[in-house]
């Protein structure tokens, strides 16, 4: 009985430790929008540092994105200063996100201006034009033409062929050289690791899906409510969404989820 709970209650504490740390990683689904002193800002590229998935913001400069707190949010456009945001309780709470960006202001290095004395006629002009001194030298010293490559240095491969070849000297096995055998402290741990992967690959897809698909996609083609979203995934899994969209199945990944939002749209209704 003693060595079966001594087995049993490290396998307990890790699965304590793995749901615990999911527990307090709950992300939550954000609204933003992107502004600047002129109007609304789009195609903004906005990534979540933390878990480097990214989106863009619409013609409204609206986007969405899942966040946690302590988040750092990256938001840049062309033209624009690049701004992080740290996802705060107030952004938790409110589920919204409001980024004003500034204007970059780019400054010219002086110049002179010459004058020139063209003709506006090509084949006159050419010839007056003078030539780069530096691409002529780049020629020159790029100039092969003088060089033999049919001669062979046989002295560069006879010292190739005297270098003693590698040997390997690491072990075959984790018990050669010491004579003594290497304790696993985890008898299950490749069991166990593998069920970690699938959890953190559970966790990651509703986030994943979204930035790949596009919140316009789930939002405004299929009609899902914004506080639906996760409800909607749960709906459609037993169908193997998650399966579909880590062997990169788009198209039947997309058009499961097309057909069963007529039939959930119907039910959240009722």
């Amino acid at each position: 009985m003693y060595v079966l709970i001594k087995k049993i209650l490290p396998m307990v504490f890790f699965f304590f430790f793995i749901f615990n740390m999911f527990s307090q990683e709950k992300m939550t689904l954000i609204s933003g929008r992107v502004i600047d002193t002129l109007g609304v800002v789009k195609n903004a590229t906005v990534i979540n540092l933390k878990t480097n998935q990214g989106t863009s913001s619409n013609k409204s400069g609206e986007f969405r994105m899942f966040v946690k707190f302590g988040d750092s949010i990256r938001v840049s456009s062309v033209q624009h200063i690049t701004r992080i945001v740290i996802i705060d309780k107030n952004i938790i709470d409110y589920k919204s996100l409001n980024i004003v960006l500034k204007f970059n202001t780019y400054q010219l290095e002086e110049f002179e201006l010459k004058r020139h004395n063209l003709s506006a006629s090509l084949g006159i002009d050419i010839k007056e034009v003078p030539r780069n001194k530096k691409d002529s030298l780049l020629r020159n010293v790029m100039d092969f033409s003088d060089i033999d490559f049919t001669e062979v240095d046989h002295r560069i491969d006879a010292n190739i062929r005297m270098k003693p070849p590698i040997v390997n000297t690491v072990p075959n096995s984790l018990s050669d050289g010491a004579g003594s055998g290497v304790s696993i402290p985890f008898k299950h741990s490749e069991r166990l690791w593998a069920l970690r992967r699938k959890l953190a690959q559970k966790k990651a897809f509703p986030s994943k899906v979204l930035s790949e698909l596009g919140d316009a996609f789930f939002f405004d083609k299929l009609k899902i409510p914004v506080d639906k979203y996760f409800h909607f995934l749960e709906y459609c899994n037993p169908l193997g969404i998650e399966d579909l969209h880590k062997k990169g199945k788009f198209l039947e990944l997309i058009k499961i989820l097309r057909e069963e939002s007529k039939s959930y749209l119907k039910i959240i209704k009722k």
